[in-house]
């Protein structure tokens, strides 16, 4: 009994350092966010004028509160969730928290970056098979779009990673090992990403069809579908890796189909 008590405590001291760190880490992910999100503003410009301009409130209180906010609570949870199997952020929390004294980090920065724009590649070439999803920017030159292309993919690599799959990929494999005692399994790591693919590319509807898109049963099926591919793999890297390295891939991916693909005139 008195073992047990102490094994219980030693386990409280262990615990306490790591939930700060996971305060500090989600503080930086979600000034992340808030600089992705303000970056993000042109983009949203030229895609969604007529959107834009019926905001009541300033851009940047909705950066602050939506992406600053709604960021460190799902990242905060997101971590405190995952981080126990594993799903984490290890070279940015010992970039965050250098208290810790982390042990160096192995990193993988060209495979995420050579897998980031794959999968971009990958995205623009099946869009340009199917129909048509992105609606036509008038008065706006390739290089206009692009750098404002180039702004827009900070956010996907920063505010939806933190959410989709710090946040829900993690949410999903703690929920599965509840159910067998709290050991979790590969299949769960799997079934979570693919379910947080799928849900990332249905969180693209909104912004589509305020972007003019059609409500085409086709058009949607385009859109979750590419979407979710880009979340196939920024998950698998948020698993294996970390999840600096899934938010590189996506930024990468973005840089692609957001950048190179407006410049060539598609």
């Amino acid at each position: 009994m008195i073992e047990s008590r102490r094994n219980a405590m030693s386990m409280t001291l262990t615990l306490s350092p790591m939930r700060k760190s996971n305060v500090k880490l989600a503080l930086f992910l979600s000034a992340m966010a808030v600089i992705a999100t303000l970056a993000l503003q042109p983009y949203l410009v030229m895609t969604m004028p007529g959107v834009m301009s019926k905001l009541h409130v300033p851009f940047f209180v909705i950066a602050l509160v939506q992406a600053g906010l709604q960021c460190f609570l799902l990242g905060w949870i997101g971590l405190s969730l995952g981080t126990q199997y594993g799903l984490d952020a290890p070279w940015l929390r010992a970039f965050v928290d250098r208290s810790r004294r982390e042990p160096v980090v192995r990193t993988h920065w060209r495979l995420a970056v050579l897998v980031g724009v794959i999968t971009g590649a990958l995205v623009a070439v099946l869009a340009l098979l199917g129909p048509k999803i992105t609606p036509p920017v008038e008065g706006i030159s390739r290089l206009g779009q692009s750098w404002r292309g180039a702004l827009a993919s900070l956010y996907g690599g920063t505010g939806e990673e933190i959410m989709l799959r710090l946040f829900l990929v993690s949410l999903f494999v703690w929920l599965f090992a509840l159910f067998n005692r709290r050991q979790a399994r590969p299949w769960m790591f799997v079934l979570a990403i693919i379910l947080a693919a799928v849900l990332f590319g249905v969180g693209h509807l909104p912004y589509a069809f305020g972007a003019g898109m059609s409500h085409t049963p086709m058009l949607i099926g385009e859109i979750v579908l590419l979407n979710a591919i880009v979340g196939l793999v920024t998950g698998t890297l948020f698993w294996k890796c970390g999840l600096e390295h899934a938010m590189l891939a996506h930024f990468s991916a973005d840089l692609v189909l957001h950048v190179v693909v407006p410049l060539s005139g598609h």
